[in-house]
């Protein structure tokens, strides 16, 4: 049960926040459809070509897809007013996306009887695949790569779930919540890891007489 209802959480939440990337970018209804399923999908599809498993699979979620299909038409529909406020709503939903996922991948993988490291890998790939891709499509650097902690969370749930620290339902739903929060943290306090610039600083172009 839990399995299903991470899926369907994560698949509406990165339908969506697919959806809205490429109304941004002022892509026509068939970018928003193929935007929207690529970021919905496109993680789990990843993870199984690294973990053995067949892309086809992918096919047999038919009910996802048309949950996917829905959720972007909704929002396609949705009144332009209320879409001027996205950037709001679209870290959170991006949010949900991650957490939903990157417990689901660390599921699958954990399933099938693959050690810690690989648990942690789908963790991350399923948590941020597709939205990498859909940064990628929309002519964007990548959100996973360079703003907020993004997919550290997605590494804890894949350690904590490749430990079996965490196992029961009730202790899944917890762990769910507690990332979609840190990641809401994560870009409201603008944490980030730490890294290093090759860069040189601009040179002071200042007239001086």
């Amino acid at each position: 049960m839990t399995w299903e209802v991470l899926s369907i959480i994560g698949t509406i939440a990165f339908a969506i926040s697919g959806a809205i990337i490429a109304m941004e970018e002022e892509y026509d209804i068939l970018g928003v459809y193929i935007l929207g399923i690529v970021t919905a999908f496109g993680g789990g599809a990843i993870r199984n070509l690294l973990i053995g498993v067949s892309v086809t699979e992918l096919w047999e979620q038919s009910t996802l897809f048309h949950i996917a299909l829905f959720a972007m038409t909704i929002v396609f529909l949705f009144p332009q007013r209320l879409l001027k406020h996205w950037h709001i709503w679209g870290n959170l939903t991006d949010a949900i996306g991650l957490s939903a996922f990157a417990i689901q991948g660390a599921l699958y993988a954990d399933n099938m009887g693959h050690p810690t490291s690989a648990v942690v890998v789908a963790a991350v790939l399923t948590g941020s695949g597709g939205g990498i891709v859909r940064d990628l499509l929309a002519g964007r650097k990548p959100l996973v790569l360079r703003s907020e902690i993004y997919a550290f969370w997605a590494i804890i749930a894949g350690i904590l779930i490749g430990f079996d620290v965490v196992e029961q339902p009730a202790e899944l739903y917890v762990l769910f919540i507690a990332i979609v929060i840190l990641r809401v943290l994560s870009y409201t306090f603008n944490w980030h890891l730490p890294n290093r610039s090759l860069k040189t600083p601009a040179k002071d172009k200042t007239f001086k007489a």
